[in-house]
């Protein structure tokens, strides 16, 4: 039997373990699609996942609004999605996914000028490092790196200014879970448009591209989001934020130890500052009440 508490841990846990190989799987799907087809596949299976289970549990599948479902499929799902499968055909997973993960980095920013959220003394320490390591990684004088490195902090900040947004318009009444499998809906006919559109070469329909959308679409997309939920309504948002700082460790592991990559001094060296800088967040954040979020925040 399980000790009191420790049913959201081992869902943090199970988390981080499929959203940080997750990089690893999306990397391996685009060697056989284009990043868009991907992408609505992607997603598209996501959201069947959820709508599915939010029929199984016979709870109701309307909105009371769909407005905020439609403007955070469109930025949360669609151009989140789409960015960061960019950044992955041209950057490591490793180095994507700790630069798409300095999300709470342009929350705190994001938050200061929407919401009207004062950034306090020790957060500023937290922007500078996460500035500092962030600069180690792009590294703007080194032109190669640097279209995958904007993608990939570009999909952070848009992740970002959507849970801003979120938190800024909430929709009263939703279920989280049904929210979220119409936000996916939505992102799904945003990115399926985008990828009619766009000519390019048809999916290559190899086992390797099936296992790998299967994973990124079933574990990482659906019950991802589903887990993610679960942890942070049952536990303080400082802890639930902590899981942005393993999520890039098990990425640039198993980008170590499956494809190979190894990330210079530089990068390294701009891993552990935004790691400190995330810490130093996720410290602040347990200091803090726990707040509630809306359903379109947890999604």
């Amino acid at each position: 039997m399980s000790k009191p508490g420790s049913t959201p841990v081992a869902a943090l846990v199970l988390l981080v373990a499929t959203w940080g190989y997750s990089w690893i799987a999306m990397k391996i799907a685009l060697r056989h699609a284009n990043p868009f087809d991907f992408a609505a596949l992607r997603v598209a299976i996501g959201a069947l996942f959820l709508f599915a289970l939010v029929a199984a549990r016979r709870q109701r599948l309307t909105l009371p609004s769909y407005r905020m479902a439609v403007v955070l499929g469109l930025l949360q799902v669609g151009l989140f999605v789409a960015l960061s499968q960019l950044a992955l055909t041209v950057a490591e997973p490793g180095r994507t996914s700790v630069l798409v993960f300095t999300m709470p980095f342009w929350m705190i920013v994001f938050a200061h000028f929407i919401l009207h959220e004062r950034i306090r003394g020790p957060q500023w320490i937290a922007v500078a490092l996460a500035f500092a390591g962030l600069t180690l990684i792009v590294s703007p004088w080194n032109l190669t790196s640097l279209a995958g490195s904007t993608l990939a902090v570009a999909a952070g900040a848009v992740w970002a200014i959507s849970a801003v947004i979120a938190k800024r318009w909430p929709t009263p009444g939703a279920d989280t879970l049904a929210f979220t499998a119409w936000q996916l809906l939505f992102g799904f006919i945003a990115l399926g448009l985008v990828a009619w559109l766009h000519p390019h070469a048809p999916v290559q329909w190899t086992g390797e591209f099936v296992a790998a959308l299967l994973f990124s679409a079933v574990l990482a997309t659906g019950m991802g989001w589903w887990l993610w939920m679960y942890v942070l309504s049952r536990t303080t948002a400082g802890i639930a934020g902590l899981n942005s700082l393993g999520i890039p460790v098990v990425a640039v592991a198993s980008s170590a130890i499956q494809l190979g990559e190894r990330p210079p001094a530089n990068e390294l060296a701009g891993m552990a500052l935004i790691a400190v800088a995330l810490a130093l967040l996720g410290w602040l954040g347990l200091r803090r009440p726990v707040a509630r979020l809306s359903p379109a925040a947890r999604s």
